[in-house]
C-alpha cells in the first residue's frame, strides 16, 4: 500500500494506492460520496470495494477530494472535482503506467467520477453505485454517457438516490451497460458492503 499526494494545479489530493503484484497495467480509482454530507475515503461502500480488489491483488486507488481529508483546496460543487479525477486519472496512466483504468463512484462519486469517462481512451468503463441523477442534476447524466461498458448498482429502498426513479434514468443511457438491484439496500448498503464490491468486481474482471 502506498500513501501519496497527487498534484491538481494548486490542489494535493490525498491518495491511497494498491499496486498488483501479477497485473501492473490495469486499475481502478474509486471516488467518495458528497464531502458536504461525511463523504470521504474512509467510506463503508469505499473501502468495501478498495478491499475487495486488494484481496483479489488488483492494483487500485482510492482519494480524498478537494478539501476533505488531508487534501488542500476548497469545495468547488462538482467543477473542480471533476478535475481532481482527471488529474488521478492521468497520474495513474502516467506515473504508473497503467493502460486499462476503470471508474467506479458511489453517490456524489458516481456522478463525479463517471463525468470522466470519455476523458481518456484508456478508461474502459465504469460502475456507478445510487448515482443521484435527481440530486446532482442533468450536466452528470450528459457527460456520463459513454457507449463504453456502464454498470449501474441500486439500491431498492434508496430514498436519496430515488429508487422509484432509476428506471428512467437507466434506459437513457447508451448500451452496452447492465444494472443490478439490490434488494433491501437503502442509499448507505449498511451490511450489503461486500456484495456491492463483489459485483464490481465480477463486472471489472470480464472487461480485462
Amino acid at each position: 500500500m502506498e500513501n501519496f499526494f497527487v498534484s491538481n494545479k494548486d490542489v494535493k489530493l490525498e491518495t491511497e494506492y494498491y499496486q498488483s503484484t501479477s497485473n501492473k497495467t490495469s486499475a481502478i480509482i474509486i471516488c467518495h460520496p458528497h464531502p458536504q454530507f461525511g463523504g470521504n475515503f474512509n467510506n463503508n461502500v469505499v473501502s468495501g470495494v478498495h478491499q475487495k480488489f486488494i484481496n483479489n491483488d488488483l492494483s487500485n486507488l482510492k482519494f480524498n477530494f478537494r478539501a476533505v481529508g488531508r487534501s488542500t483546496g476548497s469545495h468547488t460543487s462538482g467543477k473542480g472535482e471533476i478535475t481532481d479525477v482527471e488529474a488521478c486519472i492521468d497520474f495513474l496512466i502516467n506515473e504508473k503506467n497503467i493502460k486499462r483504468l476503470f471508474i467506479c463512484g458511489y453517490s456524489y462519486g458516481a456522478a463525479i467520477g463517471c463525468s470522466t469517462v470519455n476523458y481518456s481512451e484508456k478508461i474502459i468503463g465504469y460502475a456507478a453505485i445510487s448515482l443521484p441523477w435527481d440530486f446532482m442534476g442533468p450536466k452528470y447524466k450528459k457527460l456520463s454517457q459513454s457507449n463504453k461498458p456502464k454498470l449501474f448498482l441500486q439500491g431498492d429502498r434508496d430514498d436519496v438516490a430515488h429508487y422509484a426513479n432509476f428506471e428512467k434514468h437507466y434506459i437513457s443511457y447508451e448500451n452496452p451497460k447492465k444494472c443490478i438491484i439490490v434488494e433491501g439496500a437503502d442509499h448507505f448498503y449498511g451490511g450489503y458492503e461486500d456484495q456491492i464490491a463483489s459485483d464490481v468486481l465480477d463486472f471489472y474482471m470480464k472487461l480485462i
